[in-house]
Formats: structure tokens, C-alpha cells, sequence
């Protein structure tokens, strides 16, 4: 009954969600694509407010990928606004990719907030082609909130290991689909999926991105599974951690 319950409600949501498919096949949605990056520096920072204890607890083990001289070359996929950018070890350099030019004035403004870091480049870029970063040409790759909208995880993953030094970690940081198919969080990620989709630019919240990550063919894999604090309902269940090449 339940089952039937969620198909039924997602298919309503999926009927109102019809001017903004409209709007994407037309083009119209390209406006909300510049409008995007001004929502999302201000959610990602209250965000960031409620994922802070944790978010030191991800990252304080970033130097130990540090070079023998004590450099440390971390790419981060999905930058955005630069929201991770205080939690980054001094004299780290950072490497920025994004699919959206319009995060650059923003991702500007973190930038001259955050001076114990070297910034070496800003690209345009999906997660799923960086042919722009060289193979085996980072210490760390970082990314958060990211593998929820992109096109293809598994592709991503590859490229990830592909621009990893040997040794060199991958850091994530994601909402996922509920474990739990029979939770109420569970038949709201799967009703509401449909409008979360283009509200969120791309974002899928059913997704189970930790079987992804069990099978990208990482040496060690460190993940646990979180309920995030303070945040929306449907984006409570998290996976955080890192894999080693």
C-alpha cells in the first residue's frame, strides 16, 4: 500500500514539475542556471554552519598526503562557492573545477577570505571530463555535495583515480538515498525527487552513491554513514569519508 502510496504521490509531483521541463527544453532554464550559484553561496554556508564539527573531523587528516617537501596539491571537483576552502590545511594548493562559470565571483570572494591557501586555477569543467588535469597530478581530490548531480558517478570516480598520485586520497562528502526503503525519508527522496531535480540544479536525492564508491576499485576505502545534522529531512542520510589510491 505504501509502495503504491509513493508511486502515486511522485507522479503527481513529476505532472507540477512539467513547466520547468518545458523551460529546460526550451531554454528558459539557462536563466535559473545564473540564478543558481547566488542561491546556493548562501545555502551552502548554513549548511556548512551545521556540518561544521564534521567537517573538521573529515578533514584534519588531509596533510598526511602531504609531498616529502610538505606540499600538498588538492583538486576539488564541484568548488562552487569555495564553502570547504577553511577547513584546507595551510599552504595547500587548490586546484578548482566547476560546470557552472557563474560560482567564479563568488568562488572569489572565498578565495580573499581564505589567504593561508594558494590558488592555482579555476576551470570549467564536469567531474566527468577533466582532460585539462594530468594523470597522476594530484595529492588529494575532494568533493561535496557534488556525486548527487552529476551525470555519471562511475565516470567520475574513474577520473578521479585517474588524476590521483599513487597513494593519494579521494574525499567525499554526500547526501544519499535513505537506506531504509520502508522510512518516511524514503518515500519523501523518491516523491519529491522530480521538482528536488530542477530546484537543485541537477541534484537526485535517491541516489545510493556508496555502492559507487565500493566498486570504484580504490586500494582502501574509509566510509561511514551519517544523518546529518539541522538539515532538510530528505538529505539527512549522508555517506562521508575517503578512499585511497
Amino acid at each position: 500500500m505504501k509502495w503504491c502510496l509513493m508511486k502515486f504521490c511522485r507522479l503527481v509531483c513529476l505532472t507540477a514539475t512539467l513547466p520547468l521541463l518545458l523551460a529546460e527544453l526550451s531554454g528558459l532554464y539557462r536563466v535559473y542556471k545564473r540564478l543558481f550559484p547566488f542561491l546556493a553561496y548562501n545555502i551552502t554556508f548554513a549548511y556548512n554552519d551545521k556540518m561544521q564539527q564534521l567537517k573538521r573531523e573529515l578533514f584534519r587528516g588531509l596533510g598526511k598526503f602531504a609531498n616529502r617537501d610538505g606540499t600538498l596539491v588538492l583538486l576539488e571537483i564541484g568548488c562552487g562557492s569555495g564553502a570547504n576552502f577553511a577547513f584546507y590545511p595551510d599552504g595547500c594548493t587548490v586546484v578548482c573545477t566547476d560546470p557552472n562559470p557563474h560560482f567564479h565571483r563568488y568562488l572569489k570572494r572565498s578565495m580573499e577570505a581564505n589567504p593561508h591557501l594558494t590558488y592555482s586555477r579555476f576551470m570549467t569543467a564536469t567531474a566527468e571530463d577533466m582532460r585539462d588535469v594530468g594523470d597522476s597530478s594530484v595529492d588529494v581530490v575532494v568533493c561535496t555535495l557534488v556525486l548527487c548531480s552529476v551525470r555519471n558517478v562511475r565516470k567520475v570516480l574513474t577520473e578521479v583515480r585517474r588524476v590521483l598520485k599513487t597513494g593519494g586520497a579521494f574525499y567525499f562528502l554526500e547526501h544519499v538515498v535513505s537506506d531504509s526503503s520502508s522510512s518516511w525519508i524514503y518515500f519523501l527522496q523518491h516523491v519529491l525527487e522530480p521538482l528536488w531535480y530542477y530546484l537543485g540544479d541537477g541534484c537526485t536525492i535517491t541516489r545510493a552513491t556508496w555502492k559507487d564508491l565500493e566498486s570504484a576499485g580504490f586500494s582502501q576505502l574509509h566510509l561511514r554513514h551519517i544523518t546529518a545534522p539541522d538539515v532538510s529531512r530528505v538529505i539527512q542520510p549522508h555517506v562521508m569519508g575517503y578512499s585511497i589510491k
